[in-house]
């Protein structure tokens, strides 16, 4: 608080809060004027109804001043009293900021997108131009998430959207989630400044992105959707461009496509699959084949759950085309729950008292109530735990290392088996082997189907069984599909064999496992 002089704004006096706020002795402020607490640009305190002061220490402040006049001594002046508005103000332009910007990556979110949009849409109508959207992907960027984190995932998504940002010029680009993108470019000549933005935009991800030592090779995917001539609506033009997106990544790697009309058909089914797929499991149309796993002298041992989905219109939807529709749309938690439980229930029923692996999806894994799923599991199929192993990719566990190994042991409690699955294709530290309760290693096809062809997938197979021997654990090979494979992997010690060859997935509903008859083979 405090007293000036109507006339010539002298302060003639001040309390202590004063003091002790401004950083001024009392001395100090008597001798000045109220202007010379002002700083020097009023212009922003415009915006937020207050006043710029200047501290001692030459800190800016934002005040609101409430004053009334007073006589004061014998003189006439006003009592005024000052709040420090500056951290209330920055926390609103905070707030404000983050409701139209992605916390991540400090691109507009999707929320601003949406007015960019249709302020873009009201320009075009006015002026009769054009403009087109670009809906971005980074290829392959899940795998880079789940085999080193979300860490590093999140310092990928920052230096995508610093080179997307820099290669636009000044066109509009927003994260809308994950890690796609959307650009906005109205420059003519379209479609071609558009292709053209895309091709540069591809450029900027030639060199790789380096991360805690790490060189992650990025490319992009992008589709194309033109205003007015693809659409008429901001929904409409972002479907468009997301169908033709989609069009490119099933194309091949860094494709670029633009949204024709034969699109939006594929769209519309790709929309009425995820709607399907929402009802599959009440509709009972997912099943389950299983494929055989078998010692090296040719004994079945084991059979993997795979789960198949039987539309009612379409016929049989390969897992490689439904499983990616479910992690978008959520729907895949519903389907691990139903895969883990029908597999321990029709496992239950066999003949023989043969293991049933189950795979675990990286969302599953990432759930508190695991153990509790697999606990119930086996309980409501009275299946016994020894007879159930659960397959886990090394992704998900180097993604919070201390959270996996708390929910490895509380699963190996219950006194299920535990296999590290497609071993080699990620991060294959030896401290998580060392650290996780493993039993069972399982070598990823990708270097099975290599072998007799490449000298470095068979170094490769070497290593990891001397070094799954050396740790106490049985290793097993999937995806063997040839004869030289097989004898390769024998000579090499290989302890378990699954793949084609040995046989392929089938049902085995009210069927009995059995020695395999395609493959005995001597130790």
């Amino acid at each position: 608080m405090w007293v000036v002089d109507a006339k010539t704004r002298r302060l003639i006096a001040v309390n202590g809060a004063m003091c002790r706020h401004y950083g001024y002795s009392r001395q100090d402020l008597l001798a000045m004027s109220e202007h010379q607490l002002a700083y020097a640009e009023q212009q922003a305190a415009a915006e937020c109804d207050c006043e710029l002061h200047r501290t001692a220490d030459g800190e800016v402040i934002e005040v609101v001043i409430e004053s009334r006049p007073l006589v004061y001594d014998g003189r006439s002046a006003h009592v005024c009293v000052g709040f420090d508005v500056t951290e209330r103000n920055r926390a609103q332009q905070r707030v404000s900021y983050l409701a139209g910007h992605d916390a991540l990556t400090e691109l507009p979110n999707r929320a601003a997108l949406g007015q960019h949009l249709s302020a873009a849409i009201d320009r075009a109508e006015i002026t009769g131009s054009a403009f087109a959207v670009l809906c971005i992907d980074l290829d392959h960027f899940k795998a880079i998430n789940d085999r080193f984190g979300h860490a590093v995932g999140d310092a990928v998504l920052r230096e995508a959207a610093r080179r997307l940002q820099e290669v636009s010029q000044g066109s509009y680009v927003a994260r809308v989630g994950g890690d796609e993108f959307i650009g906005i470019i109205d420059q003519a000549p379209l479609p071609a400044t558009a292709e053209l933005l895309a091709t540069r935009m591809r450029a900027q991800f030639e060199q790789p992105i380096e991360v805690d030592g790490h060189a992650l090779k990025i490319d992009l995917c992008v589709g194309v959707a033109l205003y007015p001539r693809d659409a008429g609506d901001s929904v409409a033009l972002l479907a468009n461009a997301d169908a033709a997106l989609y069009r490119a990544k099933h194309e091949g790697r860094g494709a670029i496509r633009l949204f024709t009309s034969a699109m939006d058909q594929q769209l519309r089914d790709r929309r009425e699959l995820e709607h399907d797929l929402l009802a599959a499991v009440e509709r009972g149309e997912l099943y389950l084949e299983y494929q055989p796993q078998q010692y090296r002298d040719g004994t079945v041992m084991a059979y993997e759950a795979l789960v198949r989905w039987r539309h009612p219109v379409r016929g049989i939807i390969p897992p490689g085309e439904f499983i990616p529709i479910a992690e978008r749309s959520g729907s895949i938690a519903q389907i691990d729950d139903w895969v883990l439980k029908e597999a321990c229930r029709e496992a239950a029923s066999w003949d023989q008292p043969l293991r049933v692996a189950v795979n675990v999806s990286a969302a599953q894994f990432r759930r508190e109530n695991l153990d509790r799923q697999v606990r119930r599991s086996l309980r409501d199929s009275g299946l016994p735990a020894a007879r159930l192993e659960l397959e886990i990719t090394e992704g998900v566990l180097i993604e919070d290392m201390p959270r996996a190994k708390r929910t490895m042991q509380s699963l190996k409690a219950l006194g299920i088996l535990i296999a590290l699955d497609d071993f080699g294709t990620g991060y294959s530290s030896l401290s998580y082997l060392e650290a996780f309760p493993l039993d069972r290693i399982k070598i990823d096809r990708s270097f099975v189907a290599s072998l007799g062809q490449s000298d470095r997938s068979l170094a490769i197979v070497r290593a990891v069984i001397g070094l799954a021997h050396g740790l106490g654990v049985p290793v097993l090979a999937e995806g063997i599909e040839t004869e030289k494979q097989m004898s390769l992997l024998m000579q090499e010690g290989c302890d378990e064999m699954q793949g084609y060859l040995i046989g392929r997935p089938r049902s085995l509903v009210s069927s009995r496992p059995s020695k395999s008859a395609s493959r005995r083979a001597a130790s």
